[in-house]
């Protein structure tokens, strides 16, 4: 197919008339007609508007199938969007679990006495290290995905997100029954079991690792319900000037945020042996970025 061929299908794929197509251009329905009849063509800044509205990449509306191309995931977005998802989750859920081994550690080192401290603070640093690796390199490999396809054709059909949002449900709601189950058990044990020695660091490292689980399916269905949301996809590949400053503005505060916090932890760890006790500050790091994402980052009506 070529220019006129997919201008006529996708112009009926998204019910939209000669004269509204011409509308939202700023040109003439006789325009459109020449397009249609390839008697004419329209200039690059109104075929980069073209792609915008039926969200397609260019090569395809001109030299492409743009049938098949809704029809089936030429890009492999997919596939690439399901993985990052679970790499995401994954590294956040594994800081999370790093923290709660990181006290079984120091628990064992305070009723044992013979194992060191410091492993506990080594626990929790080569976790968060691990963690932090896997998201950079996600981020290096999410970036590069969008600048090979700035564009994604919505090949998603009706059915596959009814039968996503079934799934997404139970994500959403097995992640918060998780965690709430999770506090009710340490409540229960705690009300026959002193609140101290090996009890206390059991309990929180149970803890703890059931939230890790619960959070990457919270962050696995969040993300996921993003990707089906290609024309937001789309739209976040074309950011203006402003949008793009923000963003940078926004990762630039938060390494900076990071890097704080790992020194306030290991200065902690060096200076007062807190190496067990001081991981808040980890916590504390990342409602500070969450809080930057918020202020300084692009709002959604951009």
């Amino acid at each position: 197919m070529a220019l006129p061929e997919n201008l006529q299908f996708l112009r009926a794929h998204h019910s939209i008339t000669q004269e509204q197509l011409a509308e939202r251009l700023d040109v003439s329905r006789q325009s459109v007609s020449k397009w249609e009849s390839g008697s004419a063509y329209p200039e690059m800044g109104t075929l980069l508007t073209l792609c915008d509205i039926f969200q397609i990449d260019l090569d395809t509306l001109l030299r492409g199938d743009a049938a098949q191309a809704l029809a089936e995931d030429s890009a492999g977005y997919d596939r690439f969007m399901t993985s990052f998802a679970r790499r995401i989750a994954g590294a956040v859920a594994g800081i999370i679990a790093a923290v709660g081994l990181s006290a079984a550690v120091g628990g064992l080192a305070e009723a044992t006495g013979r194992v060191p401290e410091a492993l506990a603070g080594a626990v929790l640093l080569l976790g968060v290290t691990v963690a932090v690796v896997v998201l950079i390199a996600s981020g290096i490999q999410y970036d590069n995905f969008c600048k090979r396809h700035p564009t994604v054709s919505d090949f998603y059909t009706q059915a596959d997100r009814d039968a996503f949002q079934q799934r997404f449900v139970w994500y959403i709601a097995g992640g918060v029954g998780a965690i709430l189950f999770a506090v009710a058990m340490v409540c229960l044990a705690f009300s026959f079991l002193p609140e101290e020695g090996p009890y206390e660091y059991a309990a929180g490292t149970l803890l703890l690792l059931v939230v890790a689980g619960a959070v990457y399916f919270l962050i696995y269905g969040g993300m996921t319900y993003d990707k089906y949301n290609i024309e937001k996809y789309n739209r976040s590949n074309h950011p203006t000037a402003e949008e793009k400053e923000k963003r940078q503005r926004v990762g630039a505060t938060c390494g900076i945020i990071m890097l704080l916090a790992t020194a306030v932890y290991v200065g902690l760890g060096l200076s007062r042996g807190l190496w067990n006790s001081a991981w808040w500050v980890f916590a504390v790091g990342g409602i500070l970025c969450g809080v930057a994402a918020i202020l300084l980052g692009p709002r959604e009506e951009e």
